[in-house]
């Protein structure tokens, strides 16, 4: 463990973007061995607007990021922080507390709110008015919501107390576990499942990217499903019976258009529906909320 944070510690540039590109390469290839939905789409030209958010998520984080060095290092010249008020611990406890805290306060809480916020769900509402969801689909963020994710990050960083190493590699493990619950996909049910006690497995997420409510508001979960197991979020649904999008903004060409979702934040707020006679829960044995 002392190894590994001592990477991340100071881990380059290039090796962060390598994990990105390594990623989406993985994924891009294994959705077309295994997919989950055969969409009948040029998959390179959906990826554009997609690679487009990506660059622009990647250009604000690398620009921010000395304030991410600048907190982790006050907090740790000051022992200011959670984890750092707790009693001792070893170091592989300490790195897992750090990287799960991150995730709730970093990850799980800004999703939670921008779905509840008005102005801050007309942000988020780029990364969901894509129509065909795949691992391109991962950091297709408006760069305000980027900013907004930022802000998060960095108060987790100050509250929790977390070093350098370990906001790194919460960083590592969060662009891969995106990349990887956005993958288009199929796992064996049972394997998926047993997944999605532990981390956001594909089908979880998925049920996210529904097109309507209940389900767009429910499992917002990052890297951990735990959070919305706690906090009773999680949902589940059948693969078969998603449709991605949003109900309220379904304009193809505009959900497109890399200016058109430029713009979509600034539209006029629409009140989202409620899926009335909705698809059936698969499965009996798993209601929203269990634990």
């Amino acid at each position: 463990m002392e190894v590994i944070l001592r990477y991340f510690e100071t881990i380059p540039s290039s090796h962060r973007s390598l994990i990105l590109v390594l990623g989406i390469t993985f994924f891009w290839v294994l959705e077309g061995a295994v997919p989950l939905v055969r969409f009948g789409y040029k998959k390179w030209r959906h990826a554009l607007p997609n690679f487009f958010f990506t660059l622009t998520t990647v250009i604000i984080n690398f620009a921010l990021a000395f304030l991410l060095l600048k907190t982790s290092d006050w907090v740790a010249n000051n022992q200011f922080g959670v984890i750092n008020w707790l009693p001792g611990m070893p170091l592989w406890l300490y790195v897992i507390i750090g990287v799960m805290l991150l995730d709730l306060v970093g990850a799980y809480l800004p999703h939670y709110l921008e779905h509840k916020v008005r102005p801050l769900w007309m942000i988020h509402l780029v990364h969901h008015t894509d129509h065909e969801v795949d691992t391109t689909t991962a950091n297709r963020h408006h760069p305000l919501e980027s900013m907004i994710r930022f802000v998060f990050t960095l108060a987790g960083v100050f509250l929790i107390g977390t070093p350098i190493g370990i906001i790194m590699l919460y960083q590592s493990l969060s662009l891969v576990a995106t990349q990887f619950g956005h993958a288009n996909i199929r796992l064996p049910r049972k394997v998926d499942e047993a997944l999605s006690w532990i981390i956001v497995s594909p089908d979880m997420h998925k049920v996210h990217h529904h097109f309507q409510l209940p389900y767009t508001d429910s499992n917002y979960g990052n890297i951990f499903s735990v959070w919305d197991r706690i906090f009773g979020t999680f949902m589940v649904l059948h693969p078969e019976d998603i449709t991605y999008g949003v109900d309220t903004f379904p304009d193809r060409k505009q959900n497109e258009s890399i200016w058109g979702l430029l713009k979509q934040p600034f539209h006029k707020y629409r009140r989202p529906t409620t899926e009335a006679n909705g698809p059936v829960n698969r499965r009996e044995d798993i209601s929203p909320g269990s634990v």
